[in-house]
């Protein structure tokens, strides 16, 4: 069998108003003190890519418009809908005030490996992801409904920010649209 790649025009793209009107998974990301804009924008990709409801970014968390966001995002912060809230605390009492489970993206006691995490029907997640070096702030972790963990198999134990998100977005968009 060959395979030819496909041409832009063929990708079946939907508009900006599309996706905007469209379904979305019912998943928030949230972006911890990301230092890497570059990363922010990789997110903000990740995030268009499988519809994910929104993003929040929080304490030292570049916001668009930046060049160096948009270098990497290619539109994704016009078509993903944000929202900048400084302290973490205060947004995840909001959203568990609004039914929403946390969930920590961390390496810690009693974790869950991502592949065992079990997705509610009718449930919204939101997933933190934290910064490049210090990861998910320990009043984070302890405020969360749940901490996943990637599984990693190497030396390093250590995955890029925008990495980790693409890896468990995919995860939990495959249990909650597939």
């Amino acid at each position: 069998m060959k395979h030819r790649k496909l041409k832009n025009s063929e990708l079946n793209r939907i508009s900006l108003t599309d996706f905007k009107s469209g379904d979305k998974t019912p998943l928030i990301v949230i972006l911890d003190n990301i230092r890497s804009l570059n990363n922010i924008g990789s997110v903000f990709r990740t995030c268009d890519a499988f519809a994910i409801e929104k993003v929040y970014l929080c304490g030292i968390t570049a916001q668009p418009p930046h060049k160096d966001i948009h270098k990497t995002a290619l539109g994704a912060t016009d078509s993903v809908a944000w929202e900048y809230v400084e302290d973490m605390l205060t947004l995840i009492n909001r959203l568990k005030a609004d039914g929403v489970k946390i969930a920590s993206i961390e390496q810690a006691e009693n974790s869950v490996m991502l592949q065992d995490f079990i997705v509610e029907k009718d449930q919204k997640y939101a997933v933190v992801f934290g910064n490049e070096v210090k990861g998910v702030q320990q009043t984070v972790v302890d405020a969360s409904d749940y901490c996943i963990e990637i599984p990693q198999y190497g030396t390093k134990h250590s995955l890029n920010i925008s990495v980790s998100c693409g890896v468990v977005c995919w995860d939990l968009f495959k249990k909650m649209r597939l």
